[in-house]
C-alpha cells in the first residue's frame, strides 16, 4: 500500500515522500521505510497526525494516508493576534474600522 510522508522543515521548506508499505503497517514503520529517521535528526522529537489528526507512532496506516510530522509552535497563536491588536491601535483595526460618518459604533 501506498502512504504519503510530509515534514516542513522551516519556512516554505516542505519534504514530501510517496512509500511503499505492507498491509498493516504502522506509522512508525512508513518513517522507517523513507528513511527519515537519518535524514532528519529531528524527526524523534516531532509529533506525528495523519491527515491532521495526532497519532500515535503504532497506529496502523491505511491505502492512501497522508503521515505529516509536526512541528512544535514558536509563538501561542492567541498572545500573537493579541500583540498584532496592540501594534495597530485600536481605531485602525477589526470589523468596524471603517465606518459611515455619523454613524454608530459597531454599524
Amino acid at each position: 500500500m501506498r502512504v504519503t510522508l510530509v515534514f516542513a522543515s522551516g519556512p516554505r521548506e516542505v519534504h514530501e515522500a510517496a512509500v511503499d508499505v505492507a498491509e498493516g503497517a504502522t506509522v512508525a514503520d512508513a518513517l522507517r521505510a523513507a528513511g527519515w529517521h537519518e535524514r532528519f535528526a529531528a524527526v524523534d522529537g516531532l509529533s506525528l497526525a495523519v491527515w491532521g489528526r495526532r497519532c500515535a507512532g503504532g497506529q496502523p496506516l491505511r491505502e492512501g494516508d497522508r503521515v505529516e510530522l509536526l512541528r512544535g509552535l514558536r509563538v501561542d497563536p492567541k498572545v500573537a493576534r493579541r500583540e498584532r491588536f496592540v501594534g495597530q491601535g485600536a481605531r485602525s483595526a477589526g470589523l468596524f474600522a471603517k465606518r459611515r460618518p455619523n454613524s454608530k459604533a459597531g454599524y
